[in-house]
């Protein structure tokens, strides 16, 4: 018998000292508005150190204002401070520390803010967004590995968001953290797809399953809900109904495709739905971060039908639920993170489907901001004037 081969692969160097890079860090939350005046998050320059095993150094490229970060901002999601905030973004690879398999220097990348450590019982269920170390080592502030490697100037530890910290110029991340892409996306329109188009579309196409020829409401029409509605449409929903507080994004919705726009402000609201669906929807989705939101979104869902939330509202909020409608009615309520994906499968099928037209991520994007103007973004994200902004690094 001939003798065995072994393939070896060829190291990637390591990266051996720290770089200065800058970034929005967080020292403290909740803070007043407006944000361009108490200025939540200082631009300053931090240490990164290099990555270790199984990480990658990553240039970030364009990053997304998400309400995700909004929450942590104004306190509903507490966190561990002082942080460098971000989790939707795009970048290259420029190092890879040692056991990194899945990409090379020069490659682009979408980074995911739930890593799986594919071990898990979670993630050997196909359920990566569950994943129970990712969910530890984003709650306590760290890496995938429970390390970090921001710190300031005085060499104080700097906690990474969501593993991830990507309103920065320079980010150190898990390879699990990462889904690579073609060179021929753009940056800003990649980083959608990180956190928007995965959590809004997902919800739709994997936690609910949207069957063709329903009828769909989405309440709440940020990123993540426009995203929803785009991928009701692309499932074939007979009906879309659009349902937020401000007109100007329900006239927007009406552009993307919804059949139907309510203001939820309007105190009739329900009973408008439900005349316009012949008695409700068999899909809702809610995406607007608000226990209001879900028991509107609740309410409106018709008999035998499903009722998701994608959105996290403050931890200590409460949602009551009628437990005799929920079995007689034979009525479904689910839960939506990160639109049950598998980045590394749900990614790329979302691209091409963007490529095809079927999906127009693009028409989600509202500004393009340097990153000293992020205090000014959030301002705008949080009055709703803005559906998606994107930070372009220099």
């Amino acid at each position: 018998m001939p003798p065995r081969l072994t393939l070896h692969r060829k190291q990637r160097p390591q990266m051996s000292t720290a770089i200065k890079t800058r970034a929005a860090v967080m020292r403290q939350a909740p803070v007043p508005r407006p944000y361009a005046k108490s200025r939540p998050l200082a631009i300053e320059t931090v240490t990164l150190a290099p990555p270790g095993d199984g990480e990658v150094l990553i240039k970030i490229r364009a990053a997304g204002l998400c309400h995700s970060d909004l929450s942590s901002i104004n306190g509903d999601r507490p966190r561990q401070m002082p942080m460098v905030l971000g989790h939707e973004a795009a970048g290259e690879v420029l190092t890879c520390g040692p056991g990194v398999r899945s990409v090379a220097k020069g490659d682009h990348v979408i980074l995911v803010f739930v890593p799986s450590c594919g071990a898990c019982s979670m993630c050997h269920e196909g359920r990566p967004a569950l994943c129970e170390p990712a969910a530890a080592a984003n709650g306590a502030g760290t890496l995938l590995s429970g390390e970090t490697r921001l710190a300031l100037g005085d060499g104080a530890k700097v906690y990474h968001h969501v593993g991830v910290s990507a309103f920065a110029e320079h980010a150190v991340v898990s390879e699990h953290s990462l889904v690579k892409i073609d060179k021929d996306l753009s940056f800003a329109e990649a980083a959608l797809f990180g956190c928007a188009v995965v959590t809004g579309a997902g919800a739709v196409v994997n936690t609910a399953k949207v069957q063709p020829g329903t009828r769909v409401a989405v309440v709440g029409l940020g990123g993540v809900g426009l995203m929803s509605l785009l991928a009701a449409k692309m499932a074939g929903a007979r009906q879309i109904v659009a349902v937020d507080m401000l007109d100007d994004k329900l006239a927007l919705a009406k552009k993307l495709g919804a059949t139907d726009v309510v203001n939820a402000t309007a105190p009739d609201a329900i009973e408008q739905i439900k005349a316009l669906t012949q008695g409700g929807v068999e899909y809702a989705f809610e995406m607007a971060s608000s226990v209001k939101a879900l028991e509107l979104a609740y309410k409106i869902t018709r008999r035998g039908g499903t009722t998701v939330t994608g959105s996290l509202p403050h931890p200590n909020h409460r949602f009551e639920l009628p437990a005799t409608n929920l079995v007689a009615e034979e009525r479904t309520l689910k839960g939506s993170y990160i639109g049950s994906c598998v980045p590394s499968r749900d990614i790329p099928r979302f691209i091409a489907l963007y490529r095809q037209g079927l999906l127009p991520v693009d028409k989600l994007l509202s500004e393009q901001i340097a990153l000293d103007d992020i205090n000014e973004g959030f301002d705008r994200l949080a009055d709703g004037v803005s559906v998606r902004q994107i930070i372009i690094m220099n």
